[in-house]
């Protein structure tokens, strides 16, 4: 169910069933030369809806804006402040939660949201508000991305471009594909931006100066329909996974007490 497409009567008549509530969030960030400042948020959009449509779970509209701050200094990026933002989603998901759903999904396609979005998800849960999980779509399929792309980039890169080609490919500047490329850092290494074990960067123009990673030139609508049927069939399985499981054994456990020595 589309939460927003649909009245409180009818909204009210599926709580009763116990779903899962699905919150899309992503960015408004640069993408590099060749895909749209909305690529994340509209990434997650997409594979919440989708989700939603194959299960009884309920979508919420989605949060267009994340954690930004390290692609500022590139035209149209829009950033909340890291307490900003956790108090923001804290907040939402707290009104969830007041409405009875105790199991909630964050459909995340932005990096800079993952660690914040677990700090939030580790309040509420400690709080015994709710259980709420962050889900990242590239990572339910590893194995698939190795093999579509020798060089996938964790941002920018080709199965971003992939995706967009294939959920909104009137958006993807075909023609600046191989600017993106040539411009951008295209191996990635675990030694980039790192000096005697130290992290030296913090802006991602400090490393690519078309503001992405990987090698787009690898990607293609027909691949990223692949990724996109793939991941859609984790998240439904998380779904579905998560709406069998007690409340009970979601929250913490309770304090572990040492044994007397006897015992052992």
């Amino acid at each position: 169910m589309k939460l927003a497409d649909t009245t409180w009567p009818d909204v009210g008549d599926h709580l009763d069933d116990d779903p899962v509530a699905l919150v899309p969030l992503g960015s408004t960030e640069q993408h590099g030369p060749h895909l749209p400042e909305g690529t994340d948020h509209f990434i997650a959009e997409a594979f919440a809806r989708a989700a939603c449509d194959r299960t009884d779970a309920i979508v919420t509209p989605t949060i267009p804006i994340g954690m930004s701050r390290h692609h500022r200094q590139f035209p149209g990026t829009l950033s909340a402040s890291p307490a900003a933002f956790r108090a923001y989603v804290e907040s939402i998901t707290r009104s969830i939660a007041d409405q009875g759903i105790r199991r909630v999904v964050y459909v995340n396609a932005h990096g800079g949201n993952v660690d914040h979005l677990r700090e939030v998800g580790h309040t509420l849960r400690n709080d015994e508000v709710c259980y709420a999980i962050e889900w990242m779509w590239n990572e339910s399929i590893p194995d698939l991305i190795e093999e579509a792309f020798e060089n996938p980039g964790p941002h920018g890169g080709p199965k971003e471009t992939a995706l967009i080609q294939h959920l909104h490919p009137d958006l993807v500047h075909e023609d600046r594909i191989d600017w993106a490329r040539d411009e951008g850092l295209v191996e990635v290494e675990a030694s980039v931006g790192r000096v005697h074990g130290a992290r030296t960067f913090y802006d991602s123009i400090d490393n690519t100066a078309s503001g992405v990673l990987g090698d787009q030139t690898q990607a293609s609508a027909e691949i990223g329909e692949r990724l996109f049927e793939a991941a859609s069939d984790e998240l439904v399985a998380l779904v579905e996974w998560l709406a069998d499981q007690p409340f009970d054994d979601l929250v913490p456990h309770e304090f572990v007490r040492g044994r007397d020595a006897s015992d052992r």
